[in-house]
């Protein structure tokens, strides 16, 4: 069985209305031979809004199949993909923001389910409070305006009655939006913010691309087994030996790869391509 061979000249429903298409669809049409249309009128922000008048719905995961799933009730096709993203501090570095993508395939008719990610540290997501036009151009300058877009409110917690102003993409918006709410504010205060919906905001959409050929990497990793695509890491296993010492450190040692369709599993040793840690990543060597 080729590895494409369940997808090719197959159609698939991409769940958005903000413009994902322009980086999704060409690396399945690429990749797979794979037609992605989109659904009429279809309303992603039910499901959540970065802006946050709407709550997301459930986990990141969850959010995404719950488009997905969604998209296939109101067309009746048999392969949706949907997005979603997530920005957060960073794990492990101070002061930076991360970025999460996650891009997900269900097919119905193969009663599959494949889920490409990126975690990636290029973003532009950000945040401020200002009391004045000259510290919202210096603010919106900072973080790539007008290439990315602003969202400008009274606060960080919009209420329903309160104006929020999105897709800001020209000084003349930004301005008319800044001073409206200063005007408005019972504070003398305004709340900026990235727009980080990806029709607004290229790097995002960048790595909304790279998790896409993650996907399409998984789509194409078969089970030895019963050929069925999606062989994906399910478990990675700590343990890589510090090349000083051989103390077992953190860093992994194997992973385990594992089909969704009939369960069989396989160890990989050394994914990384490096068979020992450096002492640096040892706890005896390094405390």
């Amino acid at each position: 069985m080729q590895k494409q061979s369940l997808f090719t000249n197959r159609q698939a429903i991409l769940a958005t209305m903000h413009k994902k298409e322009q980086v999704i669809a060409p690396i399945f049409k690429q990749e797979l031979g794979m037609e992605v249309i989109i659904p009429e009128d279809f309303n992603t922000d039910i499901f959540g809004t970065f802006s946050r008048e709407i709550k997301r719905v459930g986990t990141q995961i969850e959010a995404a199949r719950f488009k997905a799933e969604k998209a296939l009730e109101i067309t009746g096709a048999k392969i949706a993909i949907a997005s979603e993203g997530s920005f957060a501090p960073h794990p492990h570095l101070p002061y930076i923001s991360s970025n999460k993508e996650i891009v997900i395939l269900i097919d119905k008719e193969q009663d599959l389910e494949i889920i490409g990610e990126e975690f990636s540290i290029e973003t532009n997501h950000n945040h401020q409070v200002i009391d004045n036009l000259e510290d919202a151009l210096i603010f919106a300058k900072k973080v790539g305006f007008p290439e990315h877009a602003l969202i400008v409110m009274l606060n960080e917690n919009p209420q329903k009655h309160h104006e929020v102003f999105k897709g800001i993409n020209t000084q003349e918006k930004l301005v008319e939006a800044v001073n409206f709410t200063l005007n408005n504010s019972p504070t003398g205060k305004a709340h900026l913010e990235t727009d980080m919906r990806a029709m607004y905001n290229p790097t995002r959409m960048k790595n909304i691309a790279k998790a896409t050929r993650n996907l399409i990497s998984k789509i194409n990793s078969s089970c030895p087994q019963c050929a069925t695509p999606g062989f994906e890491i399910t478990q990675r296993i700590p343990g890589l030996p510090c090349a000083m010492c051989n103390a077992p450190t953190l860093l992994t040692k194997a992973v385990i790869y594992q089909c969704q369709r009939c369960g069989f599993k396989q160890e990989k040793l050394f994914p990384d391509g490096i068979e020992l840690a450096e002492p640096g990543q040892c706890m005896y060597c390094n405390p």
